[in-house]
């Protein structure tokens, strides 16, 4: 019987060792958790965004970085190979806007319990509370030290530690360090899909402030890098948000200068749009603009548009002239921030970078390196935008490593 390790409960690291095991192998998912799948418990606000409906080609364009590294583990196991694992083992799914999938119970515990479920048939062992020290070959494989001192010896070890992002649930980049060991290169490590610190200070005034069907554009030099259409909101030091979390996919290498512009009626070009407040001005004759345009955008967002505009909020509807209106107009389709950086690392939810997908075998997620080493999750250097993409990265590579560890031992 060969022995293999899985270092790492989450998503990749469970769906890895389940397609590790079979007659021919025994295998170890190892967790320094009290429990598995501790962030996946997370996602998608405790619901978990199990994955998206979308076609191959609409994965793809979501996932901004080496997406074509993901032909293969797609191909093998893509979104609807994992609704019918979850929903073999009890637990029914339902999807929401822009093909998301969840569990219809809305609890991400309902998926842990899942695919916790699969392991314990596959006969997967988990050992929980448990943080590895060290991953290093020998002369049967590979030897696995634990920080209580123990000593294990495997046939093969796949690697699914995570990235740095949420580090309470045990993301704390161990994986780098050990595949930097074995001579594998570690790409720039920074936070994605993550909230964006601005230059202006005004978005504190609106802290909490969601915004619903806006577009938010980002322009790195001089480039349209991101614009879409869908949700944010303000905090005490900038933006956050899904739309936001997207646009920081976009540029995460660099976000220093970014320039964003949120457009608060992208369904109104700019002649629709004064149309639309001339009738506001006129339903509310000789009302001060604070108070006849309070229908226009939320209330605690009017007085900071008007004051950017330039337009005096106490002054009445009979004064406010056309050059005004065209000013408000403009700043309505293009509210300007600058970006100054973005929110801690451990904030993020998830990391950029990893270990480098060229010294990875796309097929199987072997090192090419390393017999015998694997990598699964987002310890690759690959990541996406949010709704479910990146936990499909997570599951489709999970599966490509477990099952071509697996099969190194077939005929043995």
């Amino acid at each position: 019987m060969k022995r293999i390790a899985v270092i790492g409960a989450g998503p990749a690291g469970m769906l890895a060792a389940a397609y590790a095991k079979t007659d021919k192998t025994s295998v170890d998912l190892f967790d320094r958790n009290e429990k598995a799948g501790k962030k996946l418990y997370l996602t998608g606000k405790g619901r978990c965004n199990i994955t998206n409906t979308a076609d191959k080609e609409d994965f793809f364009r979501n996932i901004p970085r080496n997406p074509r590294f993901l032909y293969s583990a797609f191909d093998s196991f893509f979104n609807d190979d994992i609704v019918e694992l979850i929903e073999s083992q009890g637990v029914k799914t339902k999807v929401e806007r822009g093909g998301r999938v969840f569990p219809e119970s809305d609890k991400s515990s309902d998926v842990i319990k899942a695919l916790l479920s699969f392991l314990q048939k596959r006969g997967v062992r988990l050992i929980l509370n448990t943080r590895i020290r060290s991953v290093a070959a020998d002369e049967s494989g590979f030897v696995i030290v634990s920080f209580g001192g123990e000593e294990k010896h495997y046939d093969s070890v796949i690697l699914a530690t995570g990235g740095r992002s949420y580090p309470s649930t045990g993301s704390t980049g161990d994986g780098y360090a050990f595949a930097e060991a074995f001579g594998h290169t570690v790409t720039k490590i920074s936070p994605s899909l993550i909230s964006l610190i601005a230059e202006e200070k005004w978005p504190g005034e609106l802290a909490g402030l969601s915004l619903k069907n806006v577009t938010l554009k980002a322009v790195k030099d001089n480039k349209t890098v991101y614009s879409e259409l869908g949700e944010m909101l303000f905090t005490h030091s900038g933006v956050s948000g899904p739309l936001v979390l997207s646009a920081s996919a976009r540029i995460a290498d660099d976000p220093v200068g970014t320039r964003l512009y949120i457009d608060l009626k992208p369904a109104l070009d700019q002649q629709t749009l004064d149309a639309r407040i001339l009738r506001d001005l006129a339903a509310n004759a000789h009302k001060q603009l604070k108070n006849a345009l309070i229908g226009l955008m939320p209330s605690r967002l009017l007085p900071v548009v008007l004051h950017f505009s330039g337009v005096d909020p106490e002054k009445t509807t009979d004064n406010f002239s056309k050059a005004e209106r065209r000013s408000l107009i403009s700043f309505m389709k293009a509210m300007p921030l600058t970006v100054s950086g973005t929110s801690p690392i451990d904030e993020a939810i998830i990391t950029r970078g990893g270990v480098s997908v060229k010294e990875i075998d796309p097929k199987t997620m072997e090192s090419k390196l390393v017999n015998g080493l694997f990598f699964a999750g987002e310890i690759i250097d690959v990541d996406a935008y949010t709704g479910g993409f990146n936990l499909q990265i997570a599951y489709s590579t999970g599966v490509a490593a477990g099952k071509a560890a697996a099969k190194k031992y077939e005929e043995v």
